[in-house]
Order: structure tokens, then C-alpha cells, then sequence
């Protein structure tokens, strides 16, 4: 029979052993998942190097883009500009004129209606009250 300390020298050789084992088994899953891993970072890189060249042509047309966006709307800017001045010259040359010849003519029916009408009488003033229309000179 063993003694106490062959037993526990033969319990530690054990449990020596059953660790290596579990560490072998650890240590292979740790290999197959890095392979895996490497292999992953691999084709991410390949397919990268593509979708990066893409994504730089599509970032660059974009700003071209915008900049041919940019100068339509400095261009519609300076148009609208020009028409706000357009529209001033116009208005003073033409719309002034057109208010003052029709109040013109509005003012000559007026006369002219008043003058077929007759003449307009006068009402009477009030007691108290001063007469709005001269009557002749003293």
C-alpha cells in the first residue's frame, strides 16, 4: 500500500495532469478561434480597401457636387438681386406715372360728374357756428 505521501504526490500528479489536459483543450479552442480571427481580419481587409476607394470617389463627388450647388446659388442669388432692381427702375418709371394719370383722370370724371350735376348746395350753418364758405367780399 501507498503511503501518505506517495498518495499525495500521486493526487497532485493527478490533478497535475487533469489540468495540463484542460489547458490543452482551452489552448486548442484559443488556437482555432485566432485562426478564425485572422482569417475574419483578412477578408475584412481585402474587402475594406475596396468599400474605402468607394466610399473616397462618392465623398468627392458629393463635395463636387455641393460646390457646382454652391455657385447655381450664388448665381440665383445675384439674378434675384438684379430683379429686385429691375422691378425698382420699373416701378418708378412706369407705375408712378400710371397712379398719377389715373388719379387724373379719377379727379376729371369727378369734375366732370359734379359739373353735369349741378350746383351743389350749401347747407345753412348752425346756430353758433361759423359759415364754412366765404359769401363774397365785405
Amino acid at each position: 500500500m501507498l503511503s501518505a505521501g506517495e498518495l499525495a504526490g500521486l493526487l497532485v500528479a493527478v490533478f497535475w495532469a487533469i489540468l495540463v489536459c484542460f489547458m490543452a483543450v482551452v489552448l486548442v479552442k484559443l488556437t482555432k478561434l485566432l485562426n478564425e480571427t485572422t482569417r475574419s481580419v483578412a477578408e475584412l481587409s481585402e474587402r475594406l480597401a475596396p468599400l474605402l476607394d468607394d466610399m473616397g470617389r462618392t465623398v468627392s463627388e458629393a463635395n463636387r457636387r455641393l460646390a457646382d450647388t454652391e455657385a447655381i446659388t450664388d448665381n440665383v442669388r445675384t439674378a434675384s438681386g438684379d430683379l429686385v432692381k429691375i422691378t425698382g427702375v420699373a416701378s418708378a418709371l412706369f407705375a408712378t406715372p400710371l397712379i398719377k394719370i389715373s388719379a387724373l383722370g379719377y379727379g376729371l370724371r369727378a369734375a366732370i360728374a359734379a359739373r353735369r350735376a349741378g350746383p351743389v348746395a350749401v347747407p345753412a350753418p348752425r346756430r353758433g357756428e361759423r359759415s364754412p364758405v366765404r359769401r363774397g367780399h365785405g
